[in-house]
């Protein structure tokens, strides 16, 4: 089991609001997460899931809103709230010429959390170690997508954010998915996921929905026409 740098905290985010392309997605959203806990985004294609994700990782700024780490905007300090984050996007962001595992040793490099121990435990629980020196270029899109969860496993970051976790993986590799997730929140950490399978998060996991915070009236509080 990897061991959680910096320790679990409390994440909020207190009335969301977020646009775009100038048309309004969400308002009035807000979610909470303790150590151990997970919370699963559901609801259509276009509904906001993908939105939430990046609005906690600070890729998103909202309009109106903001989202605290044991009570601090994680704006104030965004280089440490990326070392509290592992972030799975669509995108697998794999370099063709490089090994799996090169590829994986990359991505940690890059957020300075490369522990080769760590990234050993992953590629076993992902069945990912016969496929190590193979170049990503030749590998399957589900043995894409678990080297880049590889990546997220073995990164020790106490909130892992998954879109879509599961695109490509087959049955067994849910499975492996699964057992990850109970290990982190068994942790301590914590777990957001976009998904439209039944992905299993563990027990006492919430939904939320955010197509169910409609936006009727702007962020100034006048009504939408």
């Amino acid at each position: 089991m990897t061991e959680l740098s910096p320790a679990p905290g409390r994440l909020t985010a207190t009335d969301i609001a977020v646009a775009r392309g100038g048309r309004p997605v969400f308002a009035g959203l807000s979610l909470s997460l303790g150590p151990g806990e997970a919370l699963r985004l559901a609801g259509p294609n276009g509904g906001g899931k993908s939105t939430v994700l990046r609005v906690i990782a600070d890729l998103l700024t909202p309009l109106k809103g903001a989202v605290r780490w044991n009570g601090t905007a994680t704006s104030e300090d965004p280089s440490a709230h990326s070392r509290r984050i592992a972030y799975l996007g669509h995108a697998d962001a794999l370099k063709s010429a490089l090994t799996a595992r090169e590829n994986a040793e990359t991505m940690l490099s890059v957020a300075g959390r490369n522990n080769g121990a760590a990234l050993d435990r992953a590629f076993d629980l992902l069945d990912l170690q016969r496929l190590s020196d193979l170049p990503a270029g030749w590998l399957s899109a589900g043995q894409r997508r678990r080297v880049a969860l590889a990546r997220v496993v073995a990164s020790g970051a106490p909130l892992w954010l998954l879109d879509e976790p599961t695109v490509g993986l087959d049955a067994a590799s849910v499975s492996a998915l699964e057992r990850a997730i109970a290990g982190h929140r068994a942790a301590g950490g914590m777990v957001i996921a976009a998904t439209h399978i039944a992905l299993d998060l563990g027990p006492g996991d919430a939904t939320l929905d955010p197509g169910a915070f409609s936006w009727t009236t702007d962020v100034f509080g006048e009504a939408l026409v």
